[in-house]
């Protein structure tokens, strides 16, 4: 398949996931959205017969708000065998590792303009044999990037208020994040944060989340906040005088503010950007506010990418229900955030 390069450089490239979950449906049908530019030219990694097969079954369920694959640009990456919606193994997760390599190529070697994502099942991948944590820590060594970060960016459908959460600590267990959380690492995801808030405000509000209950109650549930963190941050905030900091702040109430803005209350007084230091932690309110319009987004690499921030659903998967307002978000904010 062949591109101009101009065309390349338009291109959203989308690695269409596990092929037994809902990546497909949803890319389907968050294609056909009228909510997406014209302007945006998409370019398809994944199995073109199971992409018409799975266009073919949406009709046949009554779906009729679909992108048709004849009219999409695909790099067909083809499957062994078929593989049933729902039924996942070692099969479907090998076909989404190859098809998120591929899809690296063309940004890496080919300067399409971002990567969206469709969900990935980490136990398949370790199944197939690759043992990765998830999809940001493959693009990270795909990319050479050590440092990329893991961040969620929601806008408010009553207000347009935008929610932006990134996370310390991804996928790792929750007793080694107490280990792997460090002043460096702290200074370096608050960073990334801050460059991410200044597309919007070149001023903006940030808050970091405490690590233990109450932040820690003045060292009565917890050392870290007091040994550590609360100078870390000191230190940052006199390097950075003209942004406000707020933190470390108790866990439980870190997110009260962002709940009023995004329901169209008091907005002003609500942090742009929050640092979670833990993968639950800031995905729970991210999720409990905004499941359907969240965007997971990869920072720090050399090309954008963003992705749902739902998993594969296997459970419904081949039956038409999948909902694409999040694979819609996505797609809207790789166009956005690499718009200049």
């Amino acid at each position: 398949m062949e591109t101009s390069d101009h065309d390349a450089t338009q291109r959203l490239v989308i690695a269409l996931g596990d092929p037994a979950g809902i990546g497909m449906e949803v890319t389907l049908k968050a294609l056909a959205s009228p909510e997406l530019p014209q302007a945006m030219k998409p370019m398809l990694v994944g199995c073109r017969r199971t992409l018409l097969e799975t266009h073919d079954r949406l009709r046949r369920l009554g779906c009729t708000a679909l992108a048709d694959p004849e009219h999409l640009t695909i790099d067909d990456r083809p499957l062994i065998a078929p593989i049933q919606p729902g039924q996942g193994d070692a099969r479907s997760g090998e076909a989404s590792f190859h098809w998120l390599t591929v899809a690296v190529d063309h940004l890496v070697s080919r300067g399409a303009r971002a990567l969206v994502t469709a969900p990935i099942a980490k136990h398949l991948w370790h199944a197939a044999g690759h043992i990765y944590p998830g999809q940001t820590e493959r693009l990270a060594e795909l990319a050479g990037c050590p440092h990329a970060s893991m961040l969620f960016t929601a806008r408010s459908p009553l207000n347009g208020w935008r929610l932006n959460t990134l996370l310390a600590t991804t996928h790792i267990p929750l007793q080694q994040v107490p280990d792997v959380l460090n002043e460096e690492v702290l200074v370096d995801k608050l960073d990334a944060l801050l460059a991410f808030c200044q597309r919007f405000h070149p001023r903006p509000h940030l808050a970091v989340a405490g690590l233990n209950p109450h932040a820690g109650e003045e060292g009565q549930l917890g050392a870290e906040e007091n040994d550590w963190i609360r100078p870390a941050l000191d230190r940052w905030r006199l390097a950075h005088p003209d942004v406000r900091l707020d933190g470390p702040l108790p866990p439980d109430t870190c997110w009260l503010a962002a709940g009023r803005a995004w329901q169209a209350l008091d907005e002003d007084a609500a942090p742009h950007g929050y640092l979670a230091l833990y993968h639950d932690q800031g995905l729970i309110p991210v999720k409990l506010l905004a499941f359907d319009a969240a965007v997971n987004t990869t920072l720090g690499l050399p090309f954008l990418r963003t992705s749902p921030d739902h998993g594969t659903g296997f459970d419904i998967a081949g039956r038409g229900i999948a909902r694409p307002q999040s694979m819609i978000a996505a797609l809207q904010a790789a166009w956005e955030l690499t718009t200049p």
